[in-house]
């Protein structure tokens, strides 16, 4: 079965509201945007475009999110107090239970990859099942280690298949 390749231009695409809970607004009226540029076909993994106007805000991660800050700048406080700058081609992340304080201080825009934690004994049951089905099936001649399997194209005005 042959799934859709991705392609993305998440400085550009359009985003749509995705407020902040007013009760993790500290300081200003910080105003998000996002949308969601693809996701696994498990549904555990997904990409994110996300957007923020200047304020200060608490935010809680309920899953695994490594971003990539495409423009603007931020400067993120950790849950040991330790406050640190990021601005264009920086990379964090932020692991799901964490918590930390983030201050916009101009307009940022980030491309967010989300994962939801599985249970360590699941993923290395996961990785010995997936090793034993590649051995049984034996070579692939088209086999490709690194791919993926997307869903959706993304080009500059939104979604779309290949």
């Amino acid at each position: 079965m042959s799934q859709t390749v991705i392609f993305a231009a998440p400085a550009d695409v359009e985003l749509a509201p995705a407020p902040i809970p007013a009760h993790w607004i500290i300081d200003g009226t910080p105003q998000a945007y996002s949308k969601r540029l693809a996701t696994s076909a498990d549904g555990t993994s997904s990409i994110m475009a996300w957007s923020c106007t200047p304020g200060r805000f608490k935010w809680l991660y309920n899953v695994d999110e490594t971003l990539h800050i495409i423009w603007g700048e931020i400067f993120v406080t950790d849950e040991k107090g330790e406050s640190r700058r990021l601005g264009p081609g920086d990379m964090v992340f932020f692991p799901a239970g964490s918590t930390s304080i983030w201050h916009v201080t101009k307009e940022v825009r980030k491309l967010a990859f989300c994962r939801h934690s599985v249970p360590r004994p699941l993923g290395y049951a996961l990785r010995m099942w997936n090793k034993l089905a590649a051995i049984l099936s034996g070579p692939a001649e088209d086999a490709d280690a690194l791919a993926s399997r997307p869903v959706a194209c993304i080009d500059r005005k939104g979604v779309t298949a290949i």
